[in-house]
């Protein structure tokens, strides 16, 4: 679009602005490029940095907010030049992973607010420095501070943005309810359109889904993404559920919705390939946990290197999944010992982990060491007693009493099955249901029967493999001639369909591995099953067959 030469300066930044509200991108950059040199350099030079942002380009942003503080200075504009400052602070910090620089651009912003306490750019110092506080009293009080500037001054950008941090802190520090209760409000306030900027509605969105998957609490995300998903329909913004992809995407593993998952996962690892490698391997150990739970064990192993987290906690139970999957009880064990060493037995990650372990240490027959496992998971639930950690720990106790043939697992195991259910966990709740299949074999076979079944059906849904191999060897046990997956019959898989895809676009394996982020050697087993189902001789005649069919048909 070009715009008039009669448009003021102030129009065309109007106008910029407002397709940044919008998620535009390209309309921004387009008005604020025709503004540029004509005056208000600071505010164009924003502008332009943002919509760099909104691309993704993090270094044009970075380097762009420079030359917009540089302007502001220049226009001696202290207020908005602190602001950008405080957003310097945010992407060298949260962005690049530069603490240094952070702290310095952080402390920059406070400068040039001296004196200046009863601002509203003091609140937004404030904030600032509360995304960074490591010590969880001093970050409340911060993101306190700032809700009572914001509201003072009226400014609903900033309440949004530190009611939904603040929230995000509770939640973190299991102080649930409270929490859960300042990102509702702020979620609300969205819906009502009290926040047009883009950016600030991605931060609460974002704050919701690390909340929600550090709690576990699939029923209030789901309510959450159907009103981001109507508000990015009628405001014309890019879809909510796009926003914050690595967290989305562990949700939408734990509430059994895995392609969904599988899509947002590896954008995640896409976009954060832009970013700080800490950010990526974070997402990549997400990805290889739904991986180890989809079966594709060699995808996860591959991904895990990729991630580099060690000991980290985020790979802990991806990590050690795979080990158990394998048989390598000990090397499980170890990974999860270590990890639980160094971490607050509170959230649900370290319930996760001690869950695995309680498996772990029934392979081993350690059935006393997994009773004690056990009981720090019901200490847990105790604590914190949400619909997952209870099932978790019914779980767990439930597996403790069917290994070792103590106590009532049928008990356990039902709560757990109707705390999963009620947590909306599908893949879990299937778990459950298996192992009470297991248990009523003897006494109840009709009803293991009908248990069984109802698992391997959630299983295939999944497109769990092992799982479903696991539930269909119970069902034979009981007399079912129920298969076990598919295997072949020339039917692709949509990992393989995807390989065919690429190789009609002429990429070499390691292209593909790199594409897929998958390792070499399973490209290789994927095309050697392409060739086999499609009766085909060569990857030449693989990539003639995709070209022939066009993509997405086998």
């Amino acid at each position: 679009m070009i715009w008039a030469v009669a448009d003021t300066v102030q129009e065309l930044v109007e106008r910029g602005s407002l397709a940044l509200r919008q998620g535009d991108s390209t309309a921004a950059r387009e008005a604020f490029t025709a503004a540029s040199g004509r005056g208000a350099e600071g505010s164009v030079l924003a502008g332009l940095a943002q919509a760099d942002y909104l691309d993704h380009c993090n270094d044009d942003a970075i380097e762009g907010w420079e030359r917009a503080y540089a302007a502001f200075r220049s226009e001696q504009d202290h207020v908005q030049a602190s602001r950008v400052a405080q957003r310097l602070s945010y992407m060298h910090g949260m962005i690049r992973g530069d603490r240094a620089v952070m702290n310095g651009w952080l402390a920059r912003a406070e400068t040039l607010m001296d004196g200046a306490e009863h601002t509203v750019a003091a609140g937004w110092a404030a904030f600032s420095k509360g995304l960074f506080e490591d010590d969880p009293d001093r970050r409340e009080r911060l993101f306190r501070d700032a809700l009572e500037s914001a509201r003072h001054f009226d400014d609903s950008d900033l309440e949004m943005s530190s009611l939904a941090y603040l929230g995000a802190a509770l939640v973190h520090q299991d102080r649930t309810e409270e929490g859960m209760l300042l990102l509702d409000e702020a979620l609300a306030a969205l819906a009502g359109h009290e926040v047009d900027d883009f950016l600030v509605i991605q931060e609460v969105f974002c704050q919701l889904f690390a909340a929600c998957e550090h709690a576990n609490d699939i029923a209030r995300a789901e309510q959450w993404i159907r009103i981001g998903e109507a508000m990015a329909t009628q405001r014309q913004l890019p879809a909510v559920a796009a926003f914050c992809h690595a967290h989305y995407g562990g949700i939408m593993t734990a509430a059994g919705r895995w392609p969904e998952a599988d899509l947002a996962l590896t954008e995640a690892v896409r976009l954060f390939g832009l970013g700080p490698r800490s950010q990526r391997a974070a997402s990549l150990a997400r990805l290889a946990n739904l991986r180890v739970l989809q079966g594709r064990l060699e995808e996860a192993e591959q991904l895990l290197i990729d991630a580099e987290l060690g000991l980290d906690p985020e790979a802990a139970v991806p990590t050690a999944a795979l080990h158990l999957a394998r048989g390598e009880h000990a090397l499980a064990r170890e990974v999860l010992e270590q990890t639980l060493g160094h971490m607050d037995e509170s959230g649900g990650a370290a319930a996760r982990a001690l869950c695995l372990l309680v498996d772990v240490l029934l392979a081993e027959q350690r059935h006393d060491e997994a009773a004690q496992a056990a009981d720090r998971l019901l200490d847990m639930a105790r604590r914190h007693p949400t619909a997952f950690l209870r099932a978790v720990a019914a779980l767990a106790r439930g597996r403790v009493c069917l290994a070792s043939g103590t106590g009532d697992p049928q008990v356990c195991l039902r709560e757990a099955l109707a705390g999963f259910a009620d947590a909306q966990m599908p893949a879990d709740a299937a778990l459950a249901r298996l192992d009470l299949a297991r248990v009523l074999a003897e006494t109840h076979p009709e009803v293991a029967l009908a248990e069984a079944r109802a698992a391997h059906d959630a299983f295939e849904r999944l497109q769990a493999a092992r799982q479903v191999d696991a539930a269909a060897a119970v069902l034979r046990s009981l007399g079912s001639r129920t298969p076990s997956a598919r295997r072949g019959g020339g039917v692709l898989t949509k990992r393989e369909a995807e390989v065919l895809d690429l190789l009609g676009h002429g990429l070499s394996n390691p292209e593909i591995a790199e594409r897929l982020y998958i390792s070499r050697k399973t490209v290789e087993h994927h095309v050697s099953n392409v060739l086999a189902k499609l009766g085909l001789r060569s990857r030449a005649e693989a990539a003639a067959h995709a070209a022939r069919m066009g993509p997405g048909t086998q």
